[in-house]
């Protein structure tokens, strides 16, 4: 009943149409016509109470399928990152995956490059055939099933059925659990010998920054080897480093194993081949009758641990326990958050990492960032990120706050970024903005946790810094005075934007050059995002009983607060100023500054309506997913082809959850219209036939100015993020944190937690009805500001 109800839903709400046949003939996906709502790749379905989604066609044959990711040659594979919050899985159409680990620093275990791997080979009585896309049995592409924490491949040849599925377990598991189920269909008419092989190529990667792919190739081919021992069920590989090329390499040897786990019968035999690129095997002899089913069980990853007795039960108790884990949510304005929600949540959390390096957790943008060029940052991004962890696992929300603020030098200057090694740079950005988001996830968490004893455990700095630990709350004071007295004012007394503040581009339209801008350059953007954090943290402040600190946040944010409604030019709010030359943005609208402006209060009653109807009226209009970051275009620019990318008229996921904010509380149902198109279900209506904004998306699309609407930005000779257009963490946290500021969901000036009614969210620490009920499981005392009236209690459950 639960998976009709949703399938409803879906097609209600524009989603994607389910279909009643997941094996399509030769060339059954060119030549139908394709259902607005659907996606070319496949259609979605519940597996186990959670959202996953069948990918069915035959790219192969399918031209539309094929990409360019610019930084590589055009290709038709499509992928996938999921992860458990330990280790990260890439699984892709062709039915190879890859493994990638930043506990250390980032790099792949085993890279996708050139291929993925982590395969089945079957031999079948003289035909080989298996996992791999390039090896399928049938006629028919195979199904292909991503999940939240896992991924399937399905396929048939001559009546022998094979399944398999790789998962990242829950818990703090570094390895994958692999399950292969082969199945002889009754009409098979005679038994079967089958030999399969269990088969992973060893290819690391260490991303450090901005090498070239060829370069880290070579160098770990020059620098890696392994000492594999074999034991009764599988092999161990070392990593040993060695040669000039080892300087390069990040963190320590990786230790990884290939074994059959639960017993696993058949005759086994174990394969270490240290050739060019080093491959594991596990081959097992097996004859089934017909009717019969076997299953193998392997597990590969890092580190060995205890043996796992009973991998049933450990893959039905990592099912039951991300159904138990992933938030609810139901809205009648909008019935995709049925479906997003949970996957949405799925997919941040599996972008958690642990970091052996700073301690705590990071939970950097990836995508082409982490994956490809080989950095985290910028340092606001792991802290915005964490914010709707604050909802839905609070321990992970405080240990990512705690890493970040950790990069910090001792008198609180944030780097831009931690390089692949785990070391702080700024690269060519120096932002005045990293030190705001620290405090507004600080005011977040202690607001709907009442966790105030976490402010007081010691937090030590980055090694390089050589500083001992201070408490949390001291590392939030320096942060707070940086802002302060080290990025302090410029231009009409707004906050400094240094050579960047949230758009790393703002500077090039100032008019001045960039010293002068940096100098003496200021930003109306920062100063009415600082005029809310700053008064969310004197709450903060108040309840740690520090008021001479609340006292000086809340006269910074009341100053600024009038500064930012001095930049009302008649229409909209001024972007930046620099000395001597007219307002950045006095021509044109940058989004970015204006819901700031209505949620810091610079903006009265009159100027938010207005705002908000030219926001609808321009940069919204006719924009199927997001709302264009700049307003109007250029005629002359749209003309020629060079606007509707990035920061010249994309739209991004960070500022449309603030415009999203902005407008439930002024005008609720343009609000849900822009969340709405947020969604992967606005995204595949539009551009069914790309795959990225199927399932996971990139930090900004393109407009439908550009030349290439509905995809990502490829400006950047060395820098696209079309060349890894998913698993951006913005695709995933601003959709959640937009849909609980839609129900009110939000921190108080006075250290409270604000909370509205009028749709559903239900996870495992909080949860909020259509009605304005809700309750909340506290670490210590909270207050709540609910429709019915304020309410107080904690620690324990508090329900209003």
């Amino acid at each position: 009943m639960r998976r009709r109800t949703l399938l409803r839903l879906m097609a209600a709400g524009g989603a994607l149409a389910a279909r009643s046949s997941w094996m399509p003939g030769p060339g059954h996906a060119a030549r139908r016509r394709i259902d607005p709502r659907e996606s070319l790749y496949g259609r979605w379905t519940l597996r186990d109470g959670v959202p996953a989604f069948v990918y069915d066609l035959d790219q192969a044959r399918e031209p539309a399928a094929e990409w360019n990711p610019f930084l590589s040659p055009p290709t038709r594979r499509n992928w996938l990152m999921v992860g458990n919050g330990v280790i990260r899985l890439q699984a892709a159409n062709d039915g190879t995956v890859a493994l990638f680990d930043e506990g250390d620093g980032l790099r792949w275990l085993v890279a996708p490059d050139p291929g993925g791997t982590g395969i089945s080979i079957l031999d079948d009585e003289g035909t080989t055939w298996g996992s791999d896309f390039a090896m399928r049995g049938g006629e028919r592409a195979p199904r292909r099933t991503f999940g939240p924490t896992w991924f399937e491949i399905e396929d048939v040849h001559r009546g022998l059925a094979l399944t398999r599925t790789i998962l990242c377990p829950e818990g703090d598991v570094p390895w994958l659990l692999v399950r292969v189920q082969l199945r002889l269909a009754r009409s098979a008419g005679a038994a079967r010998s089958v030999r399969h092989v269990e088969q992973w190529r060893l290819r690391p990667r260490f991303l450090n920054l901005f090498e070239a792919p060829a370069l880290r190739r070579a160098r770990a081919e020059a620098a890696v080897s392994y000492d594999v021992t074999t034991s009764a069920n599988g092999l161990v590989a070392t990593e040993r480093f060695a040669g000039p090329a080892a300087a390069f390499l990040i963190g320590p040897p990786a230790t990884l194993v290939l074994e059959r786990v639960g017993g696993t019968g058949g005759d086994a035999t174990h394969r270490f081949d240290d050739g060019p690129h080093p491959i594991l095997e596990i081959a097992t002899a097996l004859r089934l009758r017909p009717g019969e089913r076997r299953e193998l069980w392997f597990r590969f990853g890092r580190d060995r641990d205890a043996p796992v007795e009973k991998p049933s039960r450990l893959l039905a108790r990592s099912r039951r326990g991300l159904a138990a884990w992933v938030p609810r949510a139901a809205a009648d304005a909008a019935p995709e958050a049925a479906q997003e929600i949970p996957w949405h949540a799925a997919m941040l959390r599996g972008g958690l990492a642990p970091d052996r390096v700073l301690g705590g957790r990071s939970l950097d943008q990836a995508s082409t960032y982490s994956y490809l060029i080989g950095f985290n940052g910028a340092a606001r991004d792991p802290l915005q990120h964490a914010l709707p962890l604050v909802y839905l696992d609070p321990d992970a929300a405080l240990s990512v706050l705690r890493n970040t603020c950790a990069w910090a030098q001792p008198n609180g200057d944030l780097p831009y970024a931690l390089d692949g090694a785990k070391r702080p740079t700024n690269l060519l950005f120096r932002p005045s903005d990293a030190n705001l988001w620290a405090l507004w996830l600080a005011a977040e968490y202690a607001a709907a946790t009442g966790d105030l004893a976490a402010f007081n455990e010691p937090l030590g700095h980055h090694p390089t810094f050589g500083a001992e630990p201070v408490a949390l709350r001291e590392h939030l004071r320096r942060q707070f005075r940086y802002f302060v007295d080290e990025v302090g004012r410029g231009e009409r007394g707004h906050a400094r934007i240094l050579n960047a503040d949230w758009n790393d581009t703002a500077i090039q339209d100032s008019g001045v050059t960039p010293a002068v801008m940096t100098s003496q350059g200021s930003s109306v953007l920062n100063s009415a995002m600082a005029s809310w954090v700053l008064d969310v943290f004197a709450g903060l402040c108040d309840r740690l009983g520090e008021p001479a600190l609340a006292g000086e946040a809340r006269a910074q944010a009341g100053e600024l607060r009038g500064l930012v409604a001095q930049a009302w030019n008649g229409r909209w709010f001024h972007r930046a100023y620099a000395p001597g030359v007219a307002p950045v943005g006095e021509q044109d609208c940058w989004l970015e500054v204006q819901p700031w402006a209505i949620l810091c209060g610079a903006a009265d009653a009159a100027q938010s309506a207005s705002l908000l109807a030219l926001i609808d009226q321009g940069h919204a209009a006719d924009s199927p997913v997001g709302t264009r970051l700049r307003w109007p275009a250029p005629p002359d620019r749209v003309a020629a082809g060079t606007w509707g990318d990035a920061t010249l008229g994309g739209t991004w996921y960070a500022i449309d959850m603030t415009l999203v904010w902005a407008a439930a509380r002024v005008a609720p149902d343009l609000a849900w219209k822009l969340w709405r198109r947020m969604t992967l279900a606005a995204h595949t209506a539009a551009y069914p036939t790309i795959w990225e904004g199927t399932l996971s998306g990139p930090d900004s699309w393109n407009g439908p100015e550009s030349t290439r609407p509905g995809r990502t930005w490829s400006a950047a000779p060395a820098f696209a993020m079309q060349a890894f257009p998913v698993n951006n963490s913005h695709s995933h946290a601003q959709p959640l944190l937009a849909y609980l500021r839609l129900l009110g969901v939000e921190p108080t000036a006075g250290g409270a937690l604000a909370v509205g009614r009028g749709a559903e969210f239900r996870s495992r620490v909080f949860r909020l009805e259509r009605s304005g009920r809700g309750s909340l499981r506290a670490r210590g005392p909270v207050e709540l500001r609910t429709a019915r009236g304020p309410v107080q209690g904690g620690p324990g459950r508090v329900a209003w």
